[in-house]
């Protein structure tokens, strides 16, 4: 028993002794992966950081950068650009479709457009046309015109173009009354120079009607393009009554 009991413990402190050694490689197997490792992360950062110096030193490099900006000549007005390539016919008929039907005599030296708003007026059912005064001579003592409540109305305006095309030209109508603002914008489309205006009419509507509806109004017309540029820009004042006045009838 004694015997057998020792032959055990034998084997056992064997195996426990070659466990011991195979952690001990295992250990030292890992050690040696992980510095590795450490040593090849050092090299791939020592390597990006020279890849971002290069490319410092190439941005900083005078050689490769362009010794002026690109220079793509003066600006042409509409009828200098019409006349170009006028031997080239299908180059032409290409310019023809772009802009439409120009009018050459309303073209001129100037690169920028031209808007002039010719005429702006309320058209109600009934009534006579409420003609609004331009050039516009704000007055904030008094009301520009006065409307009915209830009443059914559409502004109407025409305007010319002249020296270029005006591209996104809109219309916007901002109206104020006890800090409360209503804004409309209607996007008029991009117009050709010509002599003949053009006419613009926009949708009916309907005034408010109602006790808290009636009083006087605060109101900014702007007619603006899509480079910004305001053509006209014009704050008034203007009324909504119970009734029309006398001396519009």
């Amino acid at each position: 028993m004694s015997a057998a009991v020792g032959i055990f413990s034998a084997s056992k402190q064997d195996g426990l002794k070659k466990n011991e050694r195979n952690n001990n490689e295992e250990a030292r197997e890992e050690k040696k992966k992980n510095n590795n490792k450490f040593v090849d992360d050092n090299e791939a950062k020592n390597n990006n950081v020279d890849d971002e110096n290069e490319v410092d030193e190439e941005d900083d490099d005078p050689k490769l950068k362009p010794e002026k900006e690109l220079d793509l000549g003066p600006p042409l007005s509409l009828k200098e650009q019409l006349e170009m390539d006028k031997d080239d016919e299908s180059l032409r008929r290409w310019k023809e479709q772009l802009l439409g039907s120009v009018d050459m005599s309303a073209l001129g030296e100037m690169e920028a457009a031209e808007v002039k708003i010719e005429r702006l007026s309320i058209v109600c059912r009934g009534r006579p046309d409420i003609v609004l005064p331009i050039p516009f001579v704000s007055n904030p003592k008094s009301s520009l015109f006065i409307l009915k409540e209830g009443s059914r109305y559409r502004l109407k305006f025409s305007f010319t173009v002249s020296h270029n095309v005006v591209s996104g030209l809109n219309y916007t109508n901002t109206v104020w009354k006890s800090g409360v603002r209503e804004k409309t914008k209607v996007m008029l489309g991009t117009f050709s120079p010509r002599k003949d205006p053009y006419t613009y009419e926009l949708e009916e509507e309907t005034t408010p009607s109602g006790l808290f509806a009636r009083g006087s109004y605060s109101a900014t017309t702007k007619f603006v393009d899509d480079d910004g540029k305001a053509y006209l820009d014009m704050n008034y004042h203007f009324e909504i009554k119970k009734n029309w006045p006398s001396n519009n009838s």
